[in-house]
């Protein structure tokens, strides 16, 4: 069943750039190159991409088959799906949509921080602080913001939409315990 085509699929799609686009650096940074990496990445993960540590590299691989499969759920959520596809779609894309404002959210906080004097940090972070603060952050939140729109798009043309938003609630309250446990523990 097609959704009404214009703005809001656009959304779903936007999503599906956004994933590639945002895969591309990891699956760069897995094969060996760390173009861009040396200026806007943290200097402790360019050395385990430099070193081409093993555990390092699978996550780099994981995550970026992860960004596109999120570029599979934002063409997903551009036309209603079966029942079961549906339910995933709207988990998948509520969940995507708050761990990606809050992780970029995060960054832009910490970054101001730094900005403000308010946060101390090392001198020779500082540059590296600003590229959190101006691309990862506002990227991560775009990401997140695209995935909202197009989940929203999605459920205002479902033909049952109550339990439709429950699922689309139920991944993002899931994404935040996930993104709060991780950063109350330091792994985020």
């Amino acid at each position: 069943m097609s959704i009404q085509s214009g703005t809001g699929t656009r959304w779903g799609y936007a999503v599906a750039v956004w994933g590639v686009l945002f895969a591309i650096p990891s699956f760069l940074w897995a094969t060996g190159g760390t173009f861009g990496a040396r200026s806007t990445v943290a200097p402790e993960l360019v050395q385990l991409a430099q070193d081409r540590v093993p555990w390092f590299l699978a996550v780099l691989w994981v995550t970026g088959f992860l960004k596109l499969f999120g570029a599979v759920i934002g063409i997903g959520l551009t036309r209603l799906r079966g029942r079961l596809t549906g339910r995933a779609l709207v988990f998948c894309g509520g969940g995507a949509a708050v761990l990606l404002i809050w992780h970029g959210g995060l960054f832009v906080v910490h970054g101001i921080l730094v900005e403000t004097g308010a946060t101390p940090v090392d001198p020779a972070l500082v540059a590296l602080t600003r590229w959190y603060l101006y691309l990862w952050g506002p990227w991560f939140i775009a990401g997140g913001l695209a995935f909202a729109a197009a989940t929203a798009h999605y459920l205002r043309h479902h033909p049952d939409p109550r339990p439709a938003r429950i699922r689309a609630t139920l991944g993002a309250a899931g994404a935040l315990l996930l993104s709060l446990a991780s950063t109350a523990t330091g792994i985020g």
